[in-house]
């Protein structure tokens, strides 16, 4: 006898439970670079990385007053900083390319700083994998970054856990692909409110 069918929420109207679907496990993921400390970097990196916020996003609401009463809608939008932490290796693969990245951001031993942001500025991939090799399941990328601060941690007697470095990773624009965030999203259609 199958019981599978009776697991998950009722939907109602006799469509039964649905099932349940398998959630994203946490710690099936990657983190790619581009452009990100020496032209060609990036690869250490990946290789280190401890674990990655996922992006979010704030709508400014703006209010609309009437006669007696306040409606919204939607402003201007911002992409918060995403926290990436990565192992600090003892070859200091990571933290070369961490303080390659800073001084293309600002040259700390001529004190001087990029024409543009495009100069210094690099893309990011966080891409949720399905367990097998490369396969993805949700893939986010992330445009116009720089380090908004770094932290490379401290030094502790008391345990023998990895060194990490911290970063916060500032960008202008995220968006998904592979279809999950639509080119071309569907309307509601109706009055102009």
């Amino acid at each position: 006898m199958t019981t599978l069918q009776n697991f998950g929420v009722p939907l109602g109207g006799g469509a039964g439970r649905g099932g349940i679907l398998m959630p994203k496990p946490k710690h099936r993921f990657r983190v790619r670079v581009i452009n990100f400390g020496p032209i060609a970097g990036g690869l250490e990196l990946t290789q280190q990385v401890v674990s990655v916020s996922r992006p979010t996003v704030q709508q400014s609401p703006v209010d609309v007053h009437s006669y007696n009463s306040l409606a919204y809608y939607a402003g201007k939008h911002t992409w918060n900083s995403v926290e990436l932490t990565v192992r600090d290796d003892v070859t200091n693969a990571v933290a070369r390319l961490v303080g390659h990245q800073e001084q293309k951001q600002m040259n700390h031993i001529e004190q001087t700083s990029a024409f543009a942001g495009s100069n210094y500025k690099f893309e990011a991939f966080i891409e949720t994998l399905d367990g097998g090799n490369d396969g993805m399941l949700e893939q986010w990328y992330l445009e116009g970054c720089f380090l908004e601060s770094i932290n490379y941690g401290e030094f502790d007697y008391s345990t023998a856990d990895a060194m990490t470095i911290q970063m916060t990773i500032r960008m202008d624009n995220c968006t998904q692909q592979g279809g999950l965030m639509p080119e071309a999203p569907q309307l509601k259609t109706g009055p102009l409110i």
